[in-house]
């Protein structure tokens, strides 16, 4: 990286220090929550909060909105959803003009796969179909996930298709493939020794078959049109082994898929935004650079 990128990383990160999370301008549109699904919620075994999967919109000022948008999915293991890796990115998207939607889904034991794959494809779908309606660009739709979440975002890269052209329900008319993707310390493979067990447990059962193993270990299931790729992981973390972003992202060369991969030496798990630790706290203007490259920073025609 050159004297002028290592600049404005450092300048950044020292404004992503300054507060432990980059608070909503108060100018901008109040963030609504939706459910992904108006009606009958597909495959749900209940009807409480736990079974009706959502999306909270975060939109920038409207002065600074670019009319890209990424789906954030937190992290927390398929058993639950990591607080500091919703709403504080969704902020911090925001103060690069692009709009955060933090995706509320189905969680483990009480659901399994393929219901999580099935709510952050219906996220996409939904921001996608919307776009007009959200002021987004269809073509600029990312997918953002945490740990686990990064499995599921990752599950979004690489398990997506083209929509259903018949179907009754417009949503499902439209594209589920993420046009770009972040992750974050991501889990990746289900397979041992580099999974973590917790989240393996959560999302395919007690004893999953060999065959859901491999199908659900996301650096099995690259391909050519996997989308554009950023990733952030600790050489140290304890809990996820960045043998899991080493494994997609050597995946995603085989595959000719542009990749970032940024390892740093020392770092705990669920570092979020970085705030606190001058090292990791240069990764989110690392990926905003990375963003604007991939033009989800500029204003849409």
């Amino acid at each position: 990286m050159n004297t002028l990128g290592i600049a404005a990383c450092i300048g950044l990160a020292a404004l992503s220090m300054a507060a432990p999370a980059f608070a909503q301008d108060a100018a901008a549109p109040a963030p609504r929550t939706v459910r992904l699904y108006s009606g009958e919620v597909p495959e749900a075994i209940g009807a409480g909060g736990a079974d009706i999967p959502s999306v909270t919109i975060y939109a920038p000022l409207p002065e600074r909105a670019t009319g890209a948008a990424v789906v954030v999915c937190p992290g927390g293991g398929y058993g639950g959803l990591a607080p500091h890796e919703g709403k504080p990115i969704a902020e911090w998207l925001n103060t690069l003009g692009v709009t955060g939607i933090v995706l509320k889904y189905r969680l483990g034991p009480r659901y399994h796969h393929p219901v999580m794959m099935h709510d952050v494809a219906r996220a996409i779908r939904l921001a996608r179909s919307n776009a007009e309606a959200w002021k987004l660009d269809a073509k600029r739709i990312g997918v953002m996930g945490f740990s686990a979440g990064g499995h599921l975002a990752s599950t979004a890269a690489t398990h997506f298709d083209d929509g259903n052209a018949g179907a009754t329900d417009p949503v499902d008319r439209v594209s589920s493939r993420p046009d770009a993707a972040i992750l974050v310390y991501p889990v990746i493979t289900m397979t041992d020794p580099f999974t973590h067990a917790g989240s393996r447990r959560n999302l395919l059962g007690d004893r999953p078959a060999a065959d859901l193993i491999d199908l659900m270990s996301n650096e099995k299931q690259v391909n050519a049109r996997t989308p554009p790729t950023f990733m952030v992981h600790t050489s140290d973390d304890p809990v996820v082994p960045m043998e899991n972003a080493l494994l997609f992202a050597m995946a995603c060369r085989k595959a000719h898929v542009p990749v970032e991969l940024h390892c740093f030496e020392h770092g705990p798990h669920g570092i979020g935004l970085g705030a606190g630790d001058p090292a990791l706290a240069v990764w989110p203007a690392m990926c905003a650079r990375w963003l604007e490259r991939r033009g989800f920073l500029r204003k849409g025609e």
